[in-house]
């Protein structure tokens, strides 16, 4: 008897994995979000001040004087470029949905990014003039070093796991991000 109530109670519980859980759609999600985030307009608060911040920094000002438009006109890069990307999204509704969604999560990173941007700009400006090519060749070097940290470093202590894990990261991370940069570079040169 004892042993059947322990088989039901087992069944019962696996079972109950396989309920349907109700969520929030991602429009309560978004307004819960943003209650009491609002001005008495309608204004998100927390957007109207990195505007502001981007405004006191002059950041456009500084994206100007850093000549990286003048130098991605040059590369090649122009507004009509970008419409294969906005097809894309367009053919695509499902991208649309995600930006919005995730629109909440991104919005704290928004002020570090306008904190950073000031020193990534002649960065971004000597990125341009690169051939796209170049970028899969990056990526293939920092894979190459990826590989090389697991061949070459032993496995004999902490630290020098520690050293493999953080040079296999941060050389994955940049090699993602070289053949993404490419890859998109590539395809706003594209005439």
């Amino acid at each position: 008897m004892k042993f059947s109530l322990v088989l039901a109670a087992a069944l019962c519980a696996l079972s109950s994995a396989f309920a349907p859980i109700s969520r929030p759609s991602s429009s309560t999600v978004l307004s819960a979000t943003l209650r009491g985030e609002v001005d008495s307009i309608g204004n998100n608060i927390a957007v109207k001040e990195l505007l502001r911040d981007v405004e006191q920094k002059q950041l456009l000002s500084k994206v100007a004087a850093s000549g990286l438009l003048s130098k991605a006109s040059k590369a090649g890069i122009k507004l009509s470029s970008l419409e294969p990307f906005l097809e894309l999204a367009a053919s695509n509704p499902d991208i649309l949905v995600l930006v919005e969604a995730s629109g909440p999560e991104l919005l704290p990173l928004l002020p570090t990014i306008v904190d950073v941007a000031p020193a990534a700009l002649p960065l971004l400006a000597g990125a341009v003039g690169i051939p796209s090519a170049a970028f899969p060749v990056l990526g293939l070097g920092l894979l190459a070093s990826a590989y090389g940290a697991v061949a070459f470093i032993p496995d004999d202590s902490v630290l020098n796991v520690a050293l493999q894990t953080t040079i296999v990261g941060a050389s994955l991370v940049g090699a993602i991000a070289a053949f993404a940069g490419g890859a998109i570079l590539g395809q706003l040169i594209k005439k």
